[in-house]
């Protein structure tokens, strides 16, 4: 009883063992892409901030001190003047680089950070500079000498914070250089380590799982000897439950009652073959609708009551057609002429009742009328078009039942000019015909021939359904180019 306990704390042990170097691993490469993705994240935005001001810093307060010596007036009014014109408050855009370089400061290094402190004092000067430049400016009579103070003061000093800028951004980058360089390091020493440690825990990984795989693998070999001669159809096979342990030996118990159970299994699938065979012959009977007999006798009646003979005998000719078809000897597969035949004694019977609504046309392909179809696939297509397309429209309709041949498969479509279905209708009969929803009567009819289709050729075969509202319905049906009664496809 220990030992068998032992194969699952040492099978427990050998997957807790398989991911001690992948923890590791991932762990440790976490750690690092967390670090390095901060650093990184942080220079850059460094650098994006102080990018900021090193281009249009300069101009702007360059222009603005220009336009007050240049008009004896404030930057305040000049603005109020001129508000198309670019100009800028000096003060606020000192101002703002101010604060700006100040949350930088505290976010970059010692060499970085002393940088920033000299741009801050530039910034004040710049600030007092500019002051006293456009206090000057509002002074009658000074403009010379106003001038001299913006080339020697404003543009001297904005020409070094922007210089000053550049400096911090290339330290910035720097750094980040210094961190690639680190991080380049980091990884390696990292990987030598790993590799190191990887080496000697699969000596050891190695070792402790060719100790377990020796206590499953001769139990196991002799469970898939006896699986490989049950596939064969060989049932005798059994397996000596008392030599495993106690998880092989709950396998080994549930292989020999399996063993025992098929052939109880083989004959209840033989039954519900029986049965499923004996439900398909019901749905062709549900296809044969009471009521289209009691019309078409009541049509007949009236016919020989009017003195028209010739169109009763007609009319039983096509019911007789009609019937002979549908029950065909008990047969599961017809031909497609045979089902041509078939939906033409049905429409023709149809036709006498609602000639003043209704028209078909019947068009297959030569090449296929030899090659078989389950009976009555058709008719209840063409039966939907009839009753939930052309009658619900006003006027006269049309059906047409097309067969074509394409590529290795038999493509029928029975298309109405009927009232259609809306977008919601259409996705709700689709939805039933593959049987995902219940309750809908008026796709009955298409779901039973859809699984027909599905049992007897496969799941790519089957019904397609196109429809516009007011415009007309198309289905189309595709099953295989079979030209005997045996089925393709088995589930």
């Amino acid at each position: 009883m220990s030992g068998r306990k032992s194969l699952i704390k040492r099978l427990r042990l050998s997957a807790y063992l398989s991911l001690i170097p992948v923890a590791v691993f991932f762990i440790l490469m976490l750690v690092m892409l967390l670090t390095t993705t901060l650093s990184y994240d942080k220079i850059v935005r460094n650098i994006t901030e102080a990018n900021k001001y090193s281009v249009g810093f300069k101009e702007k307060i360059d222009y603005a001190m220009y336009r007050s010596v240049a008009n004896a007036s404030s930057v305040k009014n000049l603005m109020e003047k001129y508000p198309n014109d670019q100009i800028y408050d000096p003060y606020l855009l000192i101002d703002e680089a101010r604060n700006a370089f100040y949350g930088l400061k505290d976010l970059s290094n010692k060499e970085n950070a002393t940088q920033i402190a000299i741009i801050l004092r530039y910034l004040d000067n710049l600030e007092a500079v500019c002051r006293k430049v456009e206090q000057s400016a509002q002074e009658y009579g000074n403009y010379d000498e106003n001038m001299r103070l913006l080339d020697l003061n404003v543009y001297i000093l904005s020409e070094l914070i922007q210089e000053q800028i550049q400096e911090y951004i290339h330290l910035e980058a720097r750094s980040m250089a210094a961190l690639r360089q680190q991080l380049y390091m980091n990884a390696t020493n990292s990987m030598i380590g790993f590799f190191v440690v990887f080496v000697f825990y699969m000596i050891f990984s190695a070792s402790y799982s060719r100790k377990v795989l020796n206590s499953i693998r001769d139990p196991i070999a002799q469970l898939r000897k006896a699986a490989e001669t049950i596939a064969t159809g060989d049932f005798s096979p059994r397996l000596d439950e008392d030599s495993y342990d106690e998880e092989l030996h709950v396998l080994a118990s549930s292989f020999n009652h399996m063993t025992k159970e098929i052939q109880e299994l083989i004959r209840m699938i033989t039954q519900e073959q029986q049965d499923l065979r004996s439900y398909e012959l019901k749905l062709y009977q549900a296809q044969i609708n009471p009521h289209f007999l009691y019309n078409t006798l009541d049509t007949i009646m009236a016919l020989v009551e009017s003195n028209m003979p010739r169109d009763a005998l007609k009319m039983i000719s096509y019911l007789s057609d009609f019937f002979r078809t549908t029950l065909s000897s008990g047969r599961d597969q017809i031909t497609v002429e045979e089902e041509e035949q078939h939906i033409r004694s049905y429409l023709e019977i149809q036709h006498v009742r609602y000639q003043d609504i209704l028209s078909y046309r019947i068009d297959f392909e030569d090449r296929i009328k030899h090659c078989t179809i389950l009976k009555l696939t058709l008719q209840p297509i063409v039966e939907n078009a009839l009753y939930h397309g052309i009658k619900q429209k006003r006027g006269k309709g049309s059906i047409t039942v097309t067969g074509r041949l394409v590529g290795g498969s038999v493509v029928f479509s029975v298309a109405d000019d009927g009232i259609g279905m809306r977008p919601d209708e259409v996705e709700e009969l689709r939805r039933c015909i593959h049987g995902k929803t219940s309750g809908c009567d008026s796709g009955f009819g298409l779901f039973n021939v859809q699984q027909r289709i599905m049992l007897h050729y496969g799941p790519e075969y089957g019904i397609s359904v196109e429809s516009q509202w007011e415009k007309g319905t198309a289905v189309s049906v595709v099953i295989p180019a079979l030209t005997n009664t045996l089925v393709k496809y088995s589930p």
